[in-house]
């Protein structure tokens, strides 16, 4: 295709696909498109083994890596797992332990032993160590989550020809990435799963468009995008290309446990809320009765990043464990990201065939365009 995506990263179909599944990495890379590793969770140890597994399995295609390292968190690296702890209040666990309670959970082990490790979400010190294992691999692209990426991740990439991509909800954030020197926009509306802003992807991937017009900047659309029709009317409104998330989880490659893939696939569009209360910033997930309970009147106010993922993780991965053992009050609760284009993800089908069925959607969709301009 004439996308300067594919150009830049080398791929066939500007389809891009976050994961945190390798396999599905592997998969849509060697389909013509670019799988990106979600790299939030993983030390420096564990990602190396992942890459290496990639690199012995994807055939040469390309394929990136994906980091949170946010602009402004509540911790640093000074930060012991003792001193963060510390600073969440009893109120927050107590809550989340009345929540699985009212669901017969036992809470009694709840928060034992804990230990914080910053949620998945990088400090400098540890962004730098997590960089440098990735650059260490034959990465086509890079990207940061959340803000704009740290400078050495900026400066690796000009280095070593990877492009370096951030995630934006806002007009205003675009201009600042491309002051920063960053080679790709991923411009993610609030339909998104995951962390997103307030802004629907039809009114938000124009305005980025217009707002960085005449930069070298490329532009992947996000935010609700499952089908290749959604594609096509972004690339109408001047995006480059896709960037896609949720329509991965209902794989059946993907690492999402089977009770929130029947979820998924039973899922409306309007079976998801953006709230604060798993992380410390928005994010959109499925709604439960966990998610409802956060966003009652009766619940605390919530904490900023990472402190708030101290107080829910460590409950919904106890739901998920039980969720997976047949626990009926588990499995109500259980929830995990998701976006809005829920709705449309209907079955369990594997990457390939998702993959060769988002292109041809796509195509079916420029005809129909097509068809309305007269000869």
């Amino acid at each position: 295709m004439k996308s300067p995506i594919c150009k830049m990263l080398g791929i066939d179909f500007p389809l891009v696909a976050f994961t945190h599944c390798r396999d599905v990495v592997v998969e849509v890379s060697k389909a013509g498109g670019m799988g990106v590793l979600g790299a939030a969770g993983h030390n420096a140890e564990s990602l190396e083994i992942e890459l290496r597994w990639i690199d012995e399995h994807i055939g040469g295609k390309p394929y990136g890596v994906d980091l949170i390292a946010p602009t402004s968190m509540a911790i640093d690296d000074d930060d012991t797992s003792e001193s963060m702890l510390a600073r969440v209040p009893q109120e927050h666990r107590d809550f989340a332990r009345n929540i699985l309670a009212q669901h017969q959970i036992d809470t009694s082990d709840l928060y034992q032993n804990q230990r914080a490790g910053g949620g998945g979400f990088l400090t400098s010190k540890r962004a730098a160590n997590i960089i440098d294992v990735a650059f260490s691999h034959p990465i086509k692209l890079i990207a940061n989550a959340l803000g704009v990426p740290p400078r050495y991740m900026l400066e690796m990439g000009k280095a070593r020809g990877v492009a370096v991509a951030a995630l934006v909800g806002a007009k205003e954030h675009a201009v600042k990435q491309v002051e920063a020197g960053v080679d790709i926009l991923v411009v993610a509306g609030t339909e998104a799963g995951g962390h997103c802003g307030e802004v629907s992807t039809l009114v938000l991937v124009p305005e980025v468009c217009d707002a960085v017009k005449g930069s070298n900047v490329a532009v992947l659309a996000a935010g609700g995008i499952v089908t290749g029709r959604q594609m096509a009317a972004c690339m109408a409104m001047g995006a480059h290309g896709a960037w896609t998330g949720s329509m991965w989880l209902t794989t059946t490659e993907a690492e999402t446990s089977p009770v929130i893939k029947e979820k998924y696939v039973q899922a409306s569009s309007r079976s998801t809320v953006r709230s604060k209360f798993r992380t410390g910033k928005y994010s959109r997930q499925l709604r439960s009765p966990w998610t409802d309970a956060w966003e009652s009147e009766d619940a605390p106010d919530s904490l900023p990043m990472p402190l708030m993922s101290l107080v829910s993780e460590p409950a919904l991965a106890k739901v998920a464990k039980l969720a997976e053992g047949g626990h009926p009050g588990a499995r109500q609760l259980a929830t995990y990201f998701v976006g809005q284009g829920v709705g449309l993800m209907n079955s369990i089908q594997d990457t390939r065939t998702v993959v060769r069925e988002f292109m041809e959607d796509y195509l079916a969709a420029v005809e129909r365009l097509s068809a309305t301009v007269e000869d």
